[in-house]
C-alpha cells in the first residue's frame, strides 16, 4: 500500500504481512504523487516487484521533483537505496505508468501515458526482465491488454475513429505484425491506457464494451472476429469493470439512471448470473420517465443528454432543473443511478449531456473539444440549456448549472458567456485562469488535452477562454 503523511501527497510503499499485519522491510520512497500518480506489480515468483519512481535527492532540479517517472525493481528484503534501475530514462517528463502483469504472471506491461491527454505508449518486459517497446504514441494505440496466452490486444484509432481492436502474438514486439481482429463501424470501442475493465479475452471469445452517446453495452466476438450475440444488459445503461473470473468467466456490474449498481457473473452462454453485491438504496424511481434528447450546438452539431422527471411532470417552463457536463479528456458520461428523489417529487428535472471532448462517439467527438477547440464544448452545453429552455422544461428563472473539475472549467465558461441562461452555477474544483494552470504540478499534466501556452495557437485559445480575463462586468453584475 502507499501512505503520504502530513497532507503531502508525495507517498511511499509499505508492503504488509496480511497474516499478521506488521511491515516487511523498509518503506520505499517517492512511488506516488497527485496527478501523475504511481503503480507496481509482483514478479511471477513473489520475490520482489516493479514501481514507479520519482527522483530522489538531487537527481533532478526541484521544479522536475515531481515529474519524470521512472520503472525500478525492489527485491524483498533489500534496502530501497539498492533497487534497480528498468526504465523510464526517455520517458516524458508528464508521464503517468501503469503496470499490468499477464494472467500467467510471466509478463509485465509497462503503458505510458503522455500527460492527460489520451497518449499512449507500451512495453513489455518478458521472462529476461528486459523491455520491449510495442507502440509509440504517433500509433493512435489507446489501450493495451493481455489475453490468458499472453498474447496483446491493442484497441487501436490508427484507421478506424470507432477503434479497432488487433492481436499481437506473445513475446512478438513488432506492431506490425498485429492482426485486425474487430473494426467498429456503429458503437465506439472503449479503452483507456492499461485499464483492463473495457476488453477481456477469453480461450476463444473476447469481450469488448462499447459506447454509443452515453449508455454502453458488453459485445462478444469470437478470437476471430465474428461477431457473437451481445452479453444481456439492462437498457441504457453503464458498465463499471470486466473483472477476469477463472479462464473464460468474468464479472462486471451495470448500473442505469433508475436502477442502483448491480454485479453479474458470466460464463459466455445465457443469462448472467445475478450476484449478491450490489449498492444499497431505498430509493424507488420507477415512476421516473428517463428521455434521450439532441440539442443543436452553435455549429450544427447534434449534441445528446438525457433527461429525468417524474412521469406527468408539465413542461410550462416552471419546473426546477438541474444541467450537468463535463466534455473532456475523452471521459465519457455514462448512466449512473440518479437517486435524488426529494428533487423529483417537487417538480425537479435533470439533464446530463454527452459534450464534445467525451468519448462518447469516438476519438473524433474527443478531439473536437480538447486543446484549441474546447469552445466547442462551452457552446454544446449551451445549446443543451437552451433546448431544456425553448422546450419548456424549465425558464432560466428555474435553471441551475453544476460540473467538477474539467467540468467546473465548463461552468466558469458558462456564467462568463450566458449569464441570463442560469439563476444558479454550482462548480467544483474548477480550473478557471488558463493562462497559469500548467505552472501548477498538477496542471502541467492537462497541457496535452488544454494545450500550452508555449504554443502561439494554443496560448491565443487558452487567453480567449480564461476567466480571469473573461470575468467582466456583465458578469460582476448579475451574480454580485
Amino acid at each position: 500500500m502507499a501512505l503520504s503523511t502530513g497532507g503531502s501527497e508525495d507517498a511511499s510503499l509499505f508492503v504488509i504481512d496480511t497474516a499478521t499485519g506488521r511491515q516487511v522491510g523498509e518503506a520505499v520512497p517517492r512511488v506516488n504523487f497527485a496527478t501523475g500518480g504511481g503503480a507496481m506489480a509482483w514478479n511471477a515468483d513473489s520475490s520482489g516487484f516493479y514501481y514507479t519512481r520519482y527522483p530522489q535527492g538531487n537527481e533532478r532540479p526541484p521544479a522536475d521533483m515531481n515529474f519524470y517517472q521512472q520503472v525500478y525493481f525492489h527485491r524483498l528484503g533489500t534496502p530501497p537505496s539498492k533497487d534497480r534501475y528498468v526504465m523510464g530514462k526517455d520517458f516524458p517528463r508528464i508521464a503517468e505508468t501503469t503496470l499490468t502483469l499477464s494472467p500467467d504472471t510471466s509478463h509485465l506491461l509497462v503503458t505510458v501515458a503522455n500527460g492527460d491527454g489520451g497518449e499512449y505508449e507500451e512495453f513489455v518486459l518478458g521472462p529476461d526482465g528486459k523491455p520491449q517497446q510495442i507502440t509509440h504514441f504517433s500509433d493512435k494505440i489507446i489501450m493495451a491488454a493481455f489475453g490468458v496466452d499472453n498474447s496483446l490486444w491493442l484497441l487501436s484509432h490508427r484507421n478506424s475513429d470507432k477503434g479497432e481492436l488487433w492481436r499481437l502474438p506473445a513475446d512478438d514486439t513488432r506492431l506490425s505484425d498485429a492482426k485486425l481482429v474487430v473494426r467498429s463501424t456503429e458503437a465506439s470501442l472503449e479503452g483507456d491506457g492499461a485499464d483492463q475493465r473495457y476488453v477481456l479475452v477469453g480461450s476463444d471469445k473476447v469481450y469488448v464494451t462499447v459506447i454509443d452517446g452515453g449508455p454502453e453495452q458488453v459485445r462478444a466476438y469470437s478470437l476471430n472476429g465474428s461477431r457473437l450475440p451481445d452479453v444481456p444488459l439492462p437498457k441504457v445503461a453503464s458498465v463499471s469493470a470486466l473483472v477476469r473470473d477463472g479462464k473464460d468467466a468474468f464479472l462486471f456490474a451495470t448500473q442505469t439512471f433508475t436502477t442502483p449498481r448491480q454485479w453479474y457473473r458470466f460464463d459466455g452462454t445465457g443469462t448472467p448470473q445475478t450476484l449478491p453485491f450490489h449498492d444499497e438504496s431505498d430509493v424507488n424511481l420507477s415512476d421516473i420517465v428517463v428521455e434521450r434528447a439532441f440539442a443543436t450546438s452553435k455549429d450544427g452539431t447534434r449534441v445528446p443528454m438525457t433527461i429525468l422527471m417524474r412521469q406527468g411532470t408539465k413542461l410550462d417552463g416552471s419546473n426546477p432543473a438541474l444541467i450537468t457536463g463535463y466534455g473532456g479528456y475523452d471521459i465519457s458520461t455514462t448512466p449512473r443511478f440518479y437517486d435524488d428523489r426529494l428533487w423529483f417529487d417537487h417538480g425537479g428535472v435533470v439533464a446530463i449531456t454527452n459534450l464534445r471532448g467525451g468519448g462518447e462517439y469516438g476519438e473524433s467527438w474527443h478531439l473536437a473539444g480538447n486543446l484549441t477547440r474546447k469552445q466547442n464544448v462551452f457552446d454544446d452545453f449551451a445549446a443543451c440549456a437552451q433546448y431544456l429552455v425553448g422546450h419548456r422544461y424549465t425558464s432560466p428563472q428555474h435553471l441551475a448549472a453544476e460540473g467538477g473539475s474539467n467540468g467546473g472549467l465548463l461552468m466558469g465558461a458558462e456564467i462568463t458567456q450566458h449569464p441570463d441562461l442560469f439563476r444558479a452555477v454550482v462548480s467544483y474544483v474548477g480550473i478557471y485562469d488558463m493562462l497559469r494552470t500548467e505552472l501548477d504540478p498538477n496542471g502541467t499534466f492537462n497541457i496535452t488535452e488544454y494545450g500550452t501556452v508555449k504554443d502561439p495557437a494554443q496560448f491565443r485559445a487558452l487567453y480567449a477562454r480564461s476567466e480571469e480575463r473573461r470575468g467582466g462586468k456583465e458578469c460582476r453584475s448579475r451574480w454580485s
